[in-house]
Parts: structure tokens; C-alpha cells; sequence
């Protein structure tokens, strides 16, 4: 089976992304309970891990003011606004 392609029909760069915005990048506020230091970080500088319980499910970052590495639990609400917001998740337990 063919395609046949007629002339126009191809659908351009601008085309295609012509009904997009640009999209603000998402920052969340965090503290360390180290240095007690109060900072924003980006989606990319957190990680999520979900857990089957709520004591394995949490979010980790590394502090910018003193390389400790934090993990904080998280609740149904810090997860999704950690998802909403584009931070990686990983699974701990299968979803079946």
C-alpha cells in the first residue's frame, strides 16, 4: 500500500507548533535541615520515588548551599505537584 503525497500537504515547522506557548519552567521552593538554608530549585534538580507505603515515598535533592543530600517524605498533595511540575519519577512497587 502507498501513500500518495499531493502537493501541500506536508505540514511545516511552524505549522505544527503555531498553537503553543511558551511555558514558564516550574521552580519549588525547599529547605535543608542541615544548614537551614531556603532555596527555589528547578524540576531537573528533584526526584521523586513512589513507593507501596507511604513511608518509601519521598523526593530527594542536594542542597546548593551545602551538598547535603536531603530526602523529604511525600504526601498525596507534594506528589502531585512534584508530577504536575515535571519532576522524574521513579516507581518503587508495580502498579499491577
Amino acid at each position: 500500500m502507498s501513500e500518495s503525497s499531493t502537493p501541500g500537504a506536508a505540514v511545516t515547522v511552524a505549522a505544527a507548533f503555531a498553537g503553543m506557548r511558551n511555558v514558564t519552567p516550574v521552580t519549588f521552593r525547599a529547605g535543608c535541615p542541615d544548614c537551614r538554608g531556603r532555596f527555589e530549585l528547578a524540576a531537573s534538580a528533584l526526584r521523586l520515588a513512589i513507593g507501596a507505603t507511604s513511608r518509601t515515598t519521598f523526593y530527594s535533592f542536594t542542597c546548593p548551599d551545602c551538598s547535603t543530600v536531603v530526602r523529604k517524605p511525600a504526601g498525596e498533595r507534594i506528589v502531585e505537584l512534584l508530577t504536575g511540575g515535571g519532576v522524574r519519577t521513579l516507581r518503587l512497587h508495580s502498579t499491577l
